[in-house]
């Protein structure tokens, strides 16, 4: 069965960590310690029994609770599945950095490697563009390429 032991936010690691080395030291019956990168504050513990669950958590700093409700794999497998982010920005979009030393800025989208999750832009109201790397989440869609040719054309048909 599978039980889910409630967490601090942001300390799921830490708990698993030290699951792993006290079920390990005290021969618990438990055969997987799990964290999901997208449900924050919860660790996954599939074991024989409900009393080496409690016995693995007990003065295990961070855990909050155990959940009463017993889970199946079936319940749980979409919450541990990797999300895998639909890319909505393209090379040559413009951008606003949410996440760095540039927050605020508007950038040119120069590559992006969706393995890494991550993308190179030029900050574009700057003396000298220099690229940087960042993270796809540290980004906004602010204009796509398409958007800003047509927008281009529109102007340049104006001047004649």
């Amino acid at each position: 069965m599978i039980y889910v032991f409630r967490t601090t936010s942001g300390q799921e690691r830490v708990v698993v960590d030290i699951l792993r080395n006290k079920i390990k030291k005290d021969k618990l019956n438990v055969y997987a310690v799990v964290v999901s990168e997208d449900l924050k504050g919860y660790v996954f513990i599939e074991a024989e029994n409900e009393g080496d669950v409690r016995q693995a958590g007990l003065k295990v700093p961070h855990i909050k609770s155990i959940l009463r409700k017993q889970m199946e794999e079936s319940d749980i497998g979409n919450l541990l599945a990797p999300a895998t982010p639909e890319i909505l920005i393209n090379k040559g979009d413009i951008v606003e950095l949410t996440g760095s030393a540039f927050r605020g800025e508007k950038a040119k989208v120069i590559k992006i490697d969706p393995e890494k999750e991550t993308a190179v832009v030029e900050p574009i109201e700057v003396a000298v563009p220099i690229p940087i790397t960042t993270r796809l989440k540290d980004i906004k869609l602010f204009m796509k390429k398409e958007d800003r040719e047509q927008k281009k054309e529109v102007h340049e048909g104006r001047e004649d």
